[in-house]
């Protein structure tokens, strides 16, 4: 029986398994059509979002088959430090598909802290589903990147039969060598430190420089994020100041030719970022340093240190690169360069 024109399900779907059926499939006993909002579009690939948009909607389709046809599958991007951007753009998607619907129910499972996003829709009939014991998302992509016997069969059973099938696909292309590969660098580290008495908080710089209406960029050379861009900048050292450590860093990385004292009066703003989660090697707080040279021709610049290469980059190229870009840069981007750039 039909009690909701329009039901909305959210989610990551990293990767989507029997849990998210059994939810999408209630969902769909009990509503005309579904709109199911796929977290963490045009993220870079990461071991914690090893799918794109477009392989995850994929999945979804390819799980409920014949059903799929009430069933639309929209991106819904990650605001990090912007809660209510993140509220208005999940309005807004289901907004655009909402049609003549009168009726709207928010379908989901209060699995932990991070189901929040669950009570933030007053305007929707919250329809809290029980989640079927299965293993976690986390849990399969642990998984995924798991060499030991049996992992892909848990992994199988896990996860409707299409979905494995496009799984195993993955598998087999350098997309997924590249992030097993982070996936194992990221393990090594936590491992150095998993000893430690207390759960380690690391401190980091991050220097974002815009000249003449481009901001200046490197290419990483090392796991995590082998290959992404990123704003210069990298680990405190233990007898240094912030400032000091962004602008080493900064020359380290890019071998920008600007003197040094012209530099640090350049420096405009500061700010701290610190999402719990913006870094997979842990919790990790970085402060970003904000220069700013408003005309005259672009310094030289090159890679080095642990950059692959340096340029300075189109501040609306650079709007364009929120997938190709490193744990939380683009939000940092935004925040020194306005909302919308």
């Amino acid at each position: 029986m039909t009690r909701y024109d329009l039901a909305v399900f959210i989610g990551r779907f990293e990767p989507f398994h029997l849990g998210h059926l059994a939810i999408l499939q209630r969902a769909l006993a009990l509503s005309g059509r579904v709109v199911v909002l796929v977290g963490s579009a045009e993220a870079p690939r990461t071991a914690k979002n090893p799918w794109s948009f477009a392989e995850r909607a994929l999945m979804i389709q390819a799980a409920l088959g014949k059903e799929a046809r009430r069933v639309t599958a929209l991106p819904l991007r990650d605001h990090l430090y912007n809660e209510n951007a993140w509220l208005s753009e999940a309005q807004a998607q289901v907004a655009s598909v909402a049609a003549e619907a009168k009726s709207f129910a928010l379908f989901g499972f209060s699995k932990d802290a991070s189901s929040y996003y669950l009570k933030a829709f007053p305007q929707w009939e919250l329809v809290d589903s029980t989640s079927v014991p299965l293993l976690s998302a986390t849990e399969l992509r642990r998984q995924l990147f798991s060499e030991e016997p049996g992992a892909l069969r848990l992994l199988e059973a896990n996860v409707p039969a299409p979905v494995f099938e496009i799984i195993d696909a993955f598998r087999k292309t350098e997309a997924y060598r590249q992030t097993l590969d982070e996936f194992r660098h990221i393990e090594t580290y936590r491992a150095a430190w998993a000893s430690a008495p207390y759960a380690p908080v690391f401190v980091t710089v991050d220097a974002v420089v815009a000249h003449s209406g481009h901001v200046l960029l490197v290419k990483r050379k090392a796991q995590p994020g082998r290959g992404l861009w990123a704003l210069p900048g990298g680990f405190v050292g233990q007898d240094e100041t912030l400032r000091d450590a962004a602008l080493r860093e900064l020359r380290e990385e890019t071998r920008l030719k600007i003197p040094a004292p012209v530099l640090r009066g350049s420096i405009r703003s500061e700010a701290v970022f610190d999402h719990p989660d913006r870094s997979l090697r842990g919790r990790t707080i970085t402060h970003a340093f904000y220069f700013e040279f408003p005309s005259g021709e672009l310094p030289s610049v090159r890679g080095a240190d642990d950059a692959a290469r340096a340029r300075w980059v189109p501040i609306s190229e650079a709007q364009g690169m929120r997938a190709s870009l490193f744990e939380d840069h683009f939000f940092i981007l935004e925040h020194f360069l306005g909302a919308g750039w």
